[in-house]
Formats: structure tokens, C-alpha cells, sequence
């Protein structure tokens, strides 16, 4: 069995303002051919169609032709809701679609319920776990807490459940969109920390032959049969270091894995440069992102005049200006951008008790509160999302 893995396209995202769609639209043109020349058997989805739950009427379009020529072609597609996703809508029609082929799996109740292919050696098992909100699933799967791990690992364990009522030999795939341990995260995901923790740990899928991960979107080995495929493109700076991947993955007779990593197209690279304004526009060695997307940190200790106009002169493309003065030893004064940098909303919470306080931070009763504050603010959010 061959298939392609795939996630986080996020339909609809722009990059610093700038359009993606044409880029977007030539990456689904490419996952269509690559889909026929590699006679993949299926083609998975693991999450984050859209970029948002009330998707753009051109992102709505870009999915619609894609869905029609893979079923044109013939290929087998499974797609799971992310969290990026509305699971409601996205599942619309999903019945009448799943005659042609495409396998929109986005109800959690669902979740054992496996698109099944079949190749000379027996059949295939594909079950998709659509992101579980733990508030909003915890009372479907029986969990003891609300939590990622709980949720989570109560859906494999029907996964398991129904694959042992399978003929024997009967092989597995499951596709699943969360933040599973060991994986190195972007600045381009959405937070889906639930009470402090937003971590699963990878033996949740242990006895599973193969785990399609979405959510994180640089393309990781978990280890050989847990993998993220990442997005197909940065959405980001700090993914200026990714190679931008599909997995081409066998799935042999008895399980084993063989998978290679599929290059993406790239509109156009990114680049991060540093240093004084002056330094930027004369160095040699950065004429390499001349044509790149280019984030500029100006270190001057005083900010220069009309940065951003004279660094385009060089660099056309200069899409984020960050200033970052150079300090002297003696000079402990920080911005506050320089502050909150590498901090989530609950250590700035934090910061701030302990700040009015006059340093006594909170103790474990209140940051249970701010947790669950945070946490009712994203469920609500979330809610919110799919009403609308």
C-alpha cells in the first residue's frame, strides 16, 4: 500500500499580508501529480484544510477543485477536521462526497469507524481522529479528565478496539492532528494548551502500524511509524530553516514502513537577516535573499531613519522589520517586545500578578485559575468559531 501524508494546508493564509492562494493552488496542482505519478493508493489529510472555521469563497474553491480531480484520478483521499478547521462544516455532504471517494472524518464519534482499502496483501485500516477538543469531547469518550492526553487516548483505544475484530493481519493507519511530545513547534501554530499541557506522549500509538500526524508544521520523524508531515508551506519566519515536505510512505505486508520525503514547491525563500541598518544594505554576503521573503532585525542603538523603505531598495521582498537595538553591558533596560519574546499568554499573566504584587508571584491555587481562565477563553473561542 502507497500513500501520500499530508497536512496543515490551511487554505486561505496569508503570509504577512501577502496572498497565498496562487502558491496554494500550484502545491494542490503538484499533490494531484505527484498523486498520479507515484499511483499512490490513497492520499491522507491529517488536518487544517482551512486556515480558519468560515473559510474564504476563493480557499472554499481551491478545495473543491482539488477534491474533484483527485476523485477524478481515481485516488482514495482521507481527511481529517484540525483545530484550524471547522469540523462541522468541513464534514458537510461528507456521505454523498465519500461515493467519489474522499473520506472527510470529522465527527470524534466516528473515530473507529475505518476507510478501508484493500492491496494484494489484505486489507487497510485508515481511521481519522479529527482534533478533540478535550471540554467538547470529554463526555463522548468517557474521559476522567479534560485534558489532551485523556481525550485522546481514549479514541485510539477504540481504533484498538475495532482493529481487533478485523480479520488478522489486518493493517493500520491512523491519521491524527495534535501536538504529540518530542516534536519541535513553529510561530505559526495555534495554541492548543489545555490546562498547562499541550503535549501527548507517541506511545499513545504504540501497536499501530503507521500515525499521520497534523498540527505541527515542520515535517518530523516521531519515530519510524510516527511522523508529521508539516505544512506544504512556511507560514511563518521562524520556518525559514524547513524543507517543505509530503510523505510518500509503503506500507508493506507485514507493517513495515518505507518512507521518503517528497519536496514541495516554494513560491519564493525566506530569509532571516541581523545587524546595523548600514551592514544589511552593504554586505555581499546577503545578496543571496535579494529575492527571498526577508524578516530584517535592525540592531542600530539608535533607529535609523525610514528603515523599512531603504532596506526594500536592496531587498524588495521585506516583509517584517523588527528593532533590536544593541545594548551595552551597563544597559539592562529591555523593550517591552524584547520582554514578552518566547512567552505564552499564561507566563505574561504571570509576570503581570507578580509585577503588581511588587514580586510575589501567584501561588498554585491562582495559576490554576489563570489556567482555567485561558482554557475557558480558547473552548469559548472555539465554540464561537463553529456557530458562526
Amino acid at each position: 500500500m502507497r500513500f501520500l501524508h499530508t497536512s496543515d494546508w490551511h487554505l486561505g493564509r496569508s503570509f504577512h499580508r501577502v496572498s497565498l492562494l496562487g502558491a496554494q493552488g500550484a502545491f494542490l496542482d503538484h499533490l494531484v501529480a505527484t498523486a498520479r505519478e507515484h499511483d499512490v493508493d490513497a492520499v491522507l489529510v491529517a488536518g487544517d484544510v482551512y486556515d480558519r472555521a468560515v473559510p474564504p469563497l476563493a480557499a472554499v474553491e481551491l478545495f473543491d477543485g482539488v477534491l474533484h480531480r483527485l476523485a477524478d484520478a481515481g485516488v482514495p483521499t482521507v481527511m481529517i477536521s484540525g483545530n484550524h478547521d471547522s469540523a462541522r462544516r468541513l464534514g458537510v455532504a461528507s456521505g454523498l462526497i465519500e461515493r467519489a471517494g474522499i473520506h472527510l472524518r470529522t465527527d470524534p464519534a466516528g473515530c473507529a469507524t475505518p476507510v478501508v482499502l484493500g492491496d494484494t496483501h489484505g486489507d487497510v485500516a485508515f481511521y481519522g481522529l479529527p482534533y478533540l477538543e478535550p471540554a467538547l469531547v470529554r463526555d463522548e469518550f468517557r474521559a476522567k479528565t479534560a485534558g489532551h492526553e485523556a481525550v485522546l487516548g481514549a479514541a485510539v483505544d477504540r481504533v484498538r478496539a475495532d482493529l481487533a475484530e478485523r480479520a488478522p493481519g489486518t493493517r493500520s493507519v491512523v491519521l491524527a492532528h495534535a501536538f504529540v511530545a518530542g516534536g519541535e513547534p513553529s510561530d505559526s501554530e495555534r495554541d492548543i494548551t489545555v490546562g498547562g499541557v499541550a503535549a501527548v506522549p507517541s506511545g499513545l500509538f504504540d501497536g499501530l502500524d503507521y500515525t499521520a500526524l497534523g498540527h505541527l508544521h515542520g515535517c518530523q520523524t516521531l519515530n519510524e511509524r510516527v511522523r508529521y508531515s508539516g505544512s506544504p508551506l512556511a507560514y511563518s519566519f521562524s520556518e525559514a530553516h524547513h524543507r517543505k515536505t509530503m510523505w510518500l510512505v509503503e506500507l508493506g505486508p507485514a507493517g513495515e514502513i518505507a518512507a521518503e520525503r517528497l519536496d514541495c514547491p516554494v513560491p519564493r525563500p525566506l530569509a532571516r537577516i541581523e545587524g546595523r541598518l548600514e551592514e544589511l544594505l552593504a554586505d555581499p554576503a546577503l545578496a543571496r535573499h535579494e529575492d527571498s521573503w526577508v524578516e530584517a532585525t535592525v540592531t542600530d542603538p539608535v533607529r535609523p531613519a525610514e528603515p523599512m523603505a531603504r532596506l526594500a531598495g536592496r531587498f524588495p521582498h521585506t516583509l517584517s522589520l523588527v528593532f533590536a537595538p544593541e545594548r551595552s553591558g551597563q544597559d539592562a533596560v529591555a523593550s517591552y517586545a524584547e520582554r514578552l519574546r518566547d512567552r505564552d499568554d499564561h507566563q505574561i499573566a504571570e509576570d503581570f500578578v507578580t509585577h503588581v504584587r511588587g514580586g510575589s508571584g501567584p501561588d498554585e491555587r491562582e495559576r490554576a485559575v489563570l489556567r482555567g481562565a485561558f482554557d475557558d477563553v480558547r473552548v469559548d473561542t472555539s465554540v464561537r468559531e463553529v456557530a458562526g
